[in-house]
């Protein structure tokens, strides 16, 4: 199936999209930050330089989207239109979130994955929830946290 604009107008649609300050990493980052908890954004010296880094905590928070890396949930569909593009890039994704957070692990930081699908779409969760999840577990001492959507 052909795509439905020219590539030029393709590209310039997909150079548009974030990787950063997106809209589900801008809630967290909303209601965190009204809970009193205070961080960096952003950190290049980190491995995979996390959405959110809470040094007082020893945690980082990545706001990962469902379709860039890959999530098996509704807001993920691999595309018509060159799908071995777009799964090398996902793997390539995958891969290196991985190492990522082998790394982090590694270096002693405790890792909170938010998926896009429970902030957005048919199966999000209250933001409430979502906020208050990584609240208490930014208070405990558990290694790891991962929110998806119901």
């Amino acid at each position: 199936m052909a795509d439905i604009v020219p590539a030029d107008v393709r590209s310039r649609m997909m150079s548009g999209i974030r990787g950063t300050n997106t809209k589900p990493e801008l809630l967290l980052r909303k209601g965190l930050h009204a809970l009193g908890f205070r961080f960096r954004l952003h950190d290049r010296s980190l491995p995979g330089k996390p959405d959110i880094v809470l040094p007082r905590y020893r945690a980082v928070m990545f706001a990962h989207g469902c379709f860039w890396h890959g999530h098996d949930c509704h807001l993920f569909k691999m595309p018509s239109t060159r799908p071995e593009f777009w799964q090398a890039k996902i793997d390539r994704n995958r891969a290196v979130d991985a190492r990522s957070e082998a790394a982090l692990e590694e270096a002693g930081w405790r890792l909170a994955i938010i998926w896009e699908c429970a902030l957005k779409g048919k199966t999000r969760l209250p933001l409430e929830n979502v906020i208050s999840a990584c609240a208490n577990w930014l208070r405990s001492d558990r290694p790891r946290l991962e929110v998806r959507g119901r």
